[in-house]
């Protein structure tokens, strides 16, 4: 399917402004300092940009502007095209018909994302437009729909991003985890599916230091984490491990989702009403 472009109103007067006029056309250097102008409006940094893409120093200034193009047609506005040029500068010399309209057209047929999504699961996961089809994104949206994300729990413009994650060494070392725990697969497939983050996470900076976390010091059962897989996406140091000796100091003990899901107002607020209850049932 090719997609139609459909350029933005803002862009297509800037297009007008940009295009070589047959003076900037005959001098070389005119027309990269054209170039480099054109990167610094959208905000792409461009020695960081012809560092990364030395191609772009002999490409012609058109060819970015089809880039662009190209995003815009998607709905991508040119702040958020900046960003993600400015990130990924490769893109700059794309070929948006065999490089970049492809992707969208995996995401829209196969995928199935409604197109007036696309431009957030491309915000989101700005890694998509530099993912090969059928090399990266097929071999996960595969394995992802055999996981279970499908039908009620398909992919999202949300969730996305799980796709441009390696099968091998991302996403099925995170299931083997937390099948190692003890868990079954069945188990973890519903965690998963309920908690899709847990497969963003990483399993030597984020699983192994919270399970040790939970076992050893919150001395909790494994099962708590199978009802609030959620448990892995809060910071062990920022929340996990104050609100937890907050707990111990008063001698208290909470689920872990009414632990973890509100406010630090909130949580407060609980202490309190707990330590007055505490008090109150002491009062003869």
């Amino acid at each position: 399917m090719i997609l139609q472009i459909a350029i933005l109103p803002k862009l297509q007067n800037n297009l007008k402004t940009l295009l070589p006029t047959t003076a900037v056309a005959a001098d070389p250097g005119l027309r990269f300092r054209q170039k480099v102008r054109y990167l610094q409006f959208l905000r792409v940094n461009p020695t960081k940009a012809l560092h990364k893409n030395p191609n772009l120093r002999s490409a012609p200034i058109s060819t970015l502007l089809s880039v662009t193009q190209c995003l815009s047609s998607m709905g991508v506005e040119l702040a958020s095209a900046g960003r993600i040029l400015d990130m990924y500068p490769q893109l700059l010399t794309a070929d948006p018909y065999a490089d970049i309209y492809p992707i969208f057209d995996f995401l829209i047929s196969v995928v199935r994302i409604p197109f007036p999504d696309i431009r957030t699961a491309i915000i989101r996961c700005p890694r998509l437009l530099v993912s090969d089809p059928d090399i990266q994104l097929r071999p996960a949206f595969q394995f992802l729909t055999e996981l279970g994300f499908s039908g009620p729990n398909r992919l999202t413009a949300q969730t996305t991003m799980l796709l441009v994650s390696s099968v091998e060494f991302t996403l099925m070392p995170k299931i083997e985890f937390l099948v190692g725990l003890g868990f079954e697969y069945d188990e973890v497939r519903n965690m998963v599916l309920r908690s899709p983050g847990l497969l963003t996470f990483s399993v030597e900076n984020n699983y192994v230091p919270k399970v040790e976390y939970f076992l050893k010091e919150m001395n909790r059962d494994l099962e708590e984490i199978k009802r609030f897989p959620q448990y892995f996406s809060f910071s062990l140091e920022r929340k996990i491990k104050p609100r937890h000796r907050l707990l111990m100091e008063h001698g208290f003990s909470m689920p872990l989702s009414d632990m973890l899901k509100v406010s630090d107002g909130e949580f407060n607020a609980r202490l309190i009403e707990r330590r007055l209850q505490m008090v109150e049932s002491r009062s003869p």
